[in-house]
């Protein structure tokens, strides 16, 4: 593969990770913040987290995919597809009224979010058949730098246009760029992924047949409580922000805008320091940033923190995130079996969205009964936490 295949080949993956993340993020991001002007309470809009349970339980559907996918035609025509029904479900929402219309448009935001994991299962697969052991870590900076710079345009800069402009003219416009992501996957004839045996092909039973191999145990604690230390931040960041004083306008430009940036960045050199490093001190750097990202928040919870001073703090948070989901998706890729490729690394993220969801829904309680200074404490603990997991479980030269 040349230098210049190897740049289109990140680039086209780019593109397909950022457009599953727009729309996400928009949604995500939109609808918490109108709930809290709305006067919810804490725990509904943790609650609110539920949305995203299709990206909890697409592991039920990967071997499917594994199980039809034995060329790179047959990936793009998952793919294709899943974008398709997940650009006419955005285009649906269009139609329909925040206020009146609460619970269709949250059904059709988790119909669409089941064909956007679809296409995710497709394109993780692809993604490995397609790039060697040294190249995964790219392809992964990739994948987070998608996710971030959707999360920058759903969040922040849509965010920002949202108040002015309302549904109807923001989601036509998602719509169409789902579609028009996907071109370059059209266009991209240099992709080639290596051949399937016969005797490797998916079963459904391989999802369970996963948590039977050896040592994978101590991969799938570790995707549990890598960066939980995070999330029941990143859940509440804006609700606090409101009741701090922030308008819709401040939060889009602070959290969506600058904050998810600086992810995007780190994201992109989270990828580079694992080459450079190793997966192994990887870990544990990375941890320590999260570590220190919450300890960071708890100390804020003392003060009436400046904005400044809320500035650091979403940069700490998103760099640290950013930095983590490159060692976590790299050492999924590491993980997976020849032939369940798409259900070996949906059952992985499954873990860390399931392990998200969960702190965030408990992030919602917590900072309801003891405050935001309670819920920071706790995510304080679970970055300890984390951190004192790589270190006793993790040998080096053997991870």
């Amino acid at each position: 593969m040349t230098r210049k295949e190897k740049i289109f080949n990140l680039g086209t993956f780019f593109c397909l990770y950022i457009a599953q993340a727009i729309p996400m993020s928009f949604f995500s991001t939109v609808i918490p913040v109108m709930m809290r002007q709305e006067n919810f309470s804490l725990s509904a809009i943790g609650l609110l987290q539920l949305i995203k349970l299709p990206w909890i339980i697409k592991f039920l559907w990967s071997p499917l995919i594994d199980r039809h996918t034995t060329t790179t035609g047959d990936y793009k025509r998952w793919i294709f597809s899943s974008e398709l029904i997940y650009a006419i479900l955005i285009l649906s929402v269009t139609f329909l009224d925040f206020h009146a219309d609460f619970y269709t448009i949250v059904a059709l935001i988790i119909l669409s979010f089941i064909a956007s994991a679809t296409q995710d299962i497709a394109t993780d697969a692809l993604a490995v058949r397609a790039f060697s052991t040294s190249e995964k870590s790219m392809v992964n900076s990739m994948q987070s730098m998608g996710s971030f710079g959707g999360t920058m345009i759903g969040s922040g800069l849509l965010l920002l246009l949202f108040k002015q402009t309302g549904w109807n003219n923001i989601l036509p416009c998602l719509s169409a760029f789902v579609l028009v992501a996907i071109l370059p996957l059209a266009w991209n004839k240099c992709l080639k992924i290596q051949p399937k045996l016969l005797h490797e092909r998916a079963k459904k039973a391989d999802a369970i047949y996963f948590f039977t191999q050896k040592e994978i145990w101590k991969q799938i604690f570790f995707l549990f409580l890598y960066y939980s230390g995070l999330i029941g931040i990143l859940a509440m960041l804006r609700p606090w922000m409101v009741d701090l004083g922030y308008s819709m306008k401040e939060i889009g430009a602070m959290s969506g805008l600058a904050g998810t940036f600086i992810g995007f960045l780190a994201s992109f050199s989270g990828g580079f320091i694992i080459r450079r490093i190793g997966r192994y001190w990887s870990r544990i750097l990375f941890s320590i940033c999260v570590l220190f990202t919450t300890l960071y928040f708890l100390g804020l919870s003392y003060t009436q923190p400046t904005t400044a001073q809320l500035y650091l703090g979403i940069f700490l948070l998103w760099g640290s995130y950013g930095m983590a989901t490159i060692i976590v998706y790299t050492t999924a890729m590491d993980c997976v079996r020849p032939g369940r490729e798409g259900t070996d690394f949906t059952i992985q993220t499954v873990i860390t969205h399931l392990s998200g969801m969960i702190t965030a829904i408990l992030s919602g309680k917590i900072a309801d009964m003891a405050g935001y200074h309670g819920l920071f404490f706790f995510e304080t603990a679970l970055g300890l936490t984390s951190l004192i997991y790589i270190i006793t479980i993790f040998k080096k030269g053997k991870d």
